[in-house]
């Protein structure tokens, strides 16, 4: 039996959580985590402006209190005034992990030139990983397709479950051999 997961998905914008458009952070990432992942899921949503205390405090009530072992944001990594994702991310981190922001970029520079204005961050939490995603759908799937790999393994490192990909999906888990369970198909 695949173990649950609990995960937090976090569209950060001013407007979509204003009612002046519909989100498409959340589907986005709910639709590529369904199809990536084989454990159970639970999703905790949360809509929320660019307003740098209410990221800190999504993060903090995903990671200490839902259980969540992974949050996703997108949004409001770039370097406009009000972009604020990556200063609320640092401040509540236990660890940084530089390599995810450097690979995030690597990827999304194969697609547009302005991928050089990201500033996104992948830190810890105690039991939790959170990763700044890009805001838009096509640019979400692009950078999890480039990084996802390493998070099953680093997930299991913090103390989360054991999170596996699907044969079929665009992303396998990359674990070395030594921390590779034997799991029922399915």
């Amino acid at each position: 039996m695949h173990e649950p997961a609990t995960i937090g998905i976090v569209s950060i914008s001013d407007r979509a959580s204003s009612g002046v458009y519909a989100d498409q952070g959340l589907p986005a990432l709910r639709e590529w985590l369904t199809a990536t992942l084989k454990n159970p899921l639970s999703y905790v949503e949360r809509l929320i402006p660019d307003e740098q205390a209410v990221i800190e405090e999504t993060l903090r009530e995903l990671a200490d209190r839902a259980g969540c072992c992974l949050v996703l944001t997108t949004g409001g990594t770039g370097p406009a005034a009000r972009d604020v994702t990556p200063e609320a991310t640092l401040a509540v981190a236990d660890k940084v992990l530089p390599g995810f922001g450097e690979a995030m970029r690597a990827v999304s520079l194969k697609y547009v030139p302005t991928a050089i204005l990201s500033r996104q961050v992948g830190v810890t939490r105690g039991a939790c990983l959170i990763l700044n995603l890009p805001g838009q759908p096509k640019a979400i799937r692009e950078t999890l397709d480039g990084v996802f790999a390493a998070v099953p393994y680093c997930v299991d490192l913090i103390g989360g479950p054991y999170l596996e990909t699907r044969e079929a999906g665009a992303v396998q888990a990359f674990r070395p051999k030594s921390a590779r369970r034997s799991t029922p198909a399915g």
